[in-house]
């Protein structure tokens, strides 16, 4: 009981506090509405306002949600703009440094540097156009938020310089364009450390020694393959020129320097010089041997490497630069030097030189026709046709006038020592040498060529033809000339000389194309000279020493026989001292002869004078000479000097087949036997006579019937 009414209390309790509470929350609202009026009141009053305002952002939210699809549709490319822009400069942060560490990359970074701002410039224009939409449409529906056309319009503007952006780094000091400046000064260091001038005065001449040389020449693979590239960059920028300037001007200089290490001044010596053939002589034989130096190691390793680097390139880009480098190294001196010698006066011995030269540019014609055969090198194509053609109709011309030069030599006066004349001694050699291995394939080459540009048919034995008729002027040079001698004593040892001179060509190619006949000739009219020589010049010595009715005389006809002797002996060998007998061993056998014809007669005279003049105690003064001394006066003679020969050291060649001269020993020791034996006029007739007969059955064969 007591516990109900316990609960009944707490439950009042509880019954009273909610009612407070309730009463308290009436007067609260009571109070809230009645300050709930007035707002009321006054939010009515604000209603008009209000709802003017909510009408303006409803308008403005239709306007921009019209130009929406711009804006969406501008984003796109302006933020992929943005981030290449970014990518661009990192780029060219990385082509800050140097190329030479790792060219291929760096090369690389320049590719996507490049797609980099033509893609820049490609999405800046397309950009561009929805910013431009956009502010046309913001104008358009009245938009008055000067913020975002103030930012449509500063968008615009850095699109506009992001698009002309390629083109600054192209210009210069623009990125790419240093950069493509660091890849052409690594182009030329590369060349430049590569290029060293090749030693072309200590190559040898073995195809396997040259061979050796050719390849140490060759680059390394890298370094070729590095140019390459660097070639084929600046090739798809438009900026090949300043490549190729830059390689030519390097491997010209480097070509001229191994060209210049041979001497090669003389290519620009002036024309003057050129009047005297003999006196270039051995420049032509430099230029032939310089020649094939260059075009087989400098052009060649030139025209090759130009190859190399510019393969990817085209052909005509690598012949242009290989005719430039030829050009200015070398190549057009070469031609121009033996345009000059082939333009030069006329002279037999250009002919030689001119077959040298045709048969070094012949040699090369491979090599020309491959090196120099494109259209890059017309010039040189034109002036080494040119040169050829001059070379071939020089060498004909003075092929043709060779009979008619020695006939113009024929009013010269013959050597004043009966010696064989130059003009012998160079013709015949010079002969052989148109005869020879060397120079007849060649020279027949040269006339074929020149026919044919007549429209002609080469006839085989055109050069022996030619051959005959110079040694038939020659001839003619010998008969005249020794009529020019007022001495016929030494008119006969003229002919002597030089018919022995041309005994000595038998084994040449001129001995075996005159043949047997013409050589035996030669050496009957040898041995004909000789005997009318020795008869002539020494005959007069003889008489006073004659044995006739010696024991009769007095000692004072005696004294005078000898004094007679001295006077004859002194006048003719003083005379002869100076006369030269070129051949040695035609020079031994006459003096020979003239000291078994003379001294035997002398010594036995002198025996019989000191015999007959014994009681004269002064006879002994008119003896000038001992035997022994006359011996070594008669053996000395003839001796010949290096220009009373008249033979160069070509001309030496000929005598390469020795003869023992027998015929002509025999035939003079039987004249002086049977002169001493038969001395007087009857005998002497009968002699004479016979040399007569002789003549005219044995000597046939004149020179000028060759």
């Amino acid at each position: 009981m007591a516990m109900a009414v316990v609960e009944s209390i707490e439950n009042l309790v509880s019954a009273r506090q909610l009612l407070q509470t309730s009463l308290e929350k009436s007067r609260t609202h009571a109070s809230a509405l009645d300050k709930m009026g007035p707002r009321l009141e006054e939010i009515n009053q604000r209603l008009p306002s209000l709802e003017a305002a909510a009408r303006s952002i409803s308008i403005q939210q239709c306007a921009f949600s019209r130009i929406r699809d711009h804006v969406d549709r501008a984003i796109g490319p302006a933020v992929a703009v943005l981030k290449v822009f970014d990518t661009a400069r990192e780029l060219e942060n990385s082509l800050l440094s140097d190329p030479c560490s790792d060219l291929f990359d760096y090369l690389s970074v320049m590719n996507l540097l490049e797609e980099a701002l033509k893609f820049l410039s490609d999405n800046c224009e397309l950009a561009m156009k929805w910013l431009e939409g956009i502010f046309e449409c913001v104008e358009d529906n009245a938009v008055t938020n000067d913020w975002c056309l103030l930012n449509v319009k500063k968008s615009l503007r850095i699109l506009q310089e992001l698009q002309v952006y390629e083109e600054r780094a192209h210009l210069e000091g623009g990125s790419l364009s240093a950069a493509f400046r660091k890849i052409e000064i690594e182009f030329k260091r590369l060349l430049l450390e590569n290029s060293v001038p090749l030693v072309l005065d200590s190559l040898a001449t073995s195809a396997a020694e040259q061979a050796s040389v050719f390849a140490s020449s060759s680059w390394p693979v890298p370094v070729v393959q590095k140019l390459q590239a660097i070639v084929q960059r600046l090739n798809s920028d438009n900026q090949l020129e300043s490549c190729m300037s830059v390689y030519v001007d390097v491997r010209s200089s480097n070509a001229k320097q191994s060209l210049q290490a041979l001497g090669l001044d003389y290519l620009e010596m002036s024309i003057t010089k050129f009047d005297d053939v003999r006196s270039i002589e051995g420049y032509i034989d430099q230029w032939s041997k310089h020649l094939v130096l260059a075009v087989k190691h400098v052009f060649e390793l030139e025209h090759r490497l130009c190859n190399d680097i510019f393969e990817k390139i085209g052909s005509e880009v690598a012949m242009g630069c290989f005719s430039k480098i030829a050009s200015q190294s070398g190549i057009l001196a070469f031609l121009q030097f033996g345009k000059r010698v082939a333009e030069s006066k006329k002279d037999p011995i250009k002919l030689l030189k001119l077959l040298d030269m045709f048969a070094s540019l012949n040699n090369l014609r491979f090599d020309f026709n491959r090196l120099f055969g494109g259209e890059g090198c017309i010039k040189i194509k034109n002036q080494t046709r040119d040169l050829i053609k001059k070379i071939v109709d020089g060498a004909c011309e003075i092929f043709w006038e060779l009979p008619l030069q020695v006939e113009l030599q024929r009013r010269s006066s013959p050597p004043s020592d009966g010696s064989v004349p130059k003009l012998i001694s160079f013709v015949t050699f010079y002969c052989n040498q148109l005869l020879g291995d060397d120079y007849r394939p060649i020279l027949t080459q040269v006339l074929v060529i020149h026919q044919s540009w007549k429209q002609e048919k080469y006839q085989e034995g055109l050069i022996p033809n030619q051959v005959h008729d110079i040694m038939k002027e020659i001839g003619l040079n010998l008969d005249g000339w020794s009529k020019a001698y007022e001495d016929i004593s030494l008119s006969y040892l003229f002919m002597m000389n030089n018919h022995c001179h041309f005994c000595y060509l038998k084994g040449t190619k001129l001995g075996d194309m005159m043949g047997d006949s013409w050589l035996t000739a030669h050496e009957q009219y040898r041995d004909f000279y000789a005997v009318l020589y020795l008869k002539k010049s020494w005959q007069r010595l003889l008489a006073p020493l004659s044995q006739k009715g010696l024991t009769s005389l007095s000692g004072e006809d005696l004294v005078e026989r000898l004094t007679t002797f001295n006077e004859a002996f002194d006048d003719c060998y003083k005379k002869q001292s100076n006369w030269v007998i070129c051949n040695e061993i035609l020079r031994e056998k006459v003096c020979k002869n003239l000291v078994q014809a003379i001294i035997p007669v002398y010594m036995c005279y002198l025996q019989n004078f000191s015999l007959l003049v014994e009681q004269d105690a002064n006879a002994g003064k008119y003896v000038k000479y001992s035997v022994q001394n006359l011996e070594k006066m008669l053996s000395s003679l003839f001796q010949p000097n290096l220009t009373s020969l008249g033979v160069t050291k070509q001309g030496l060649l000929l005598g390469n087949v020795k003869s023992t001269g027998r015929g002509m020993e025999n035939m003079v020791s039987s004249l002086f036997q049977q002169k001493l034996r038969r001395y007087g006029s009857i005998k002497q007739a009968h002699w004479i006579g016979k040399i007569k007969n002789f003549v005219t059955n044995q000597f046939r064969l004149t020179l000028t019937a060759i």
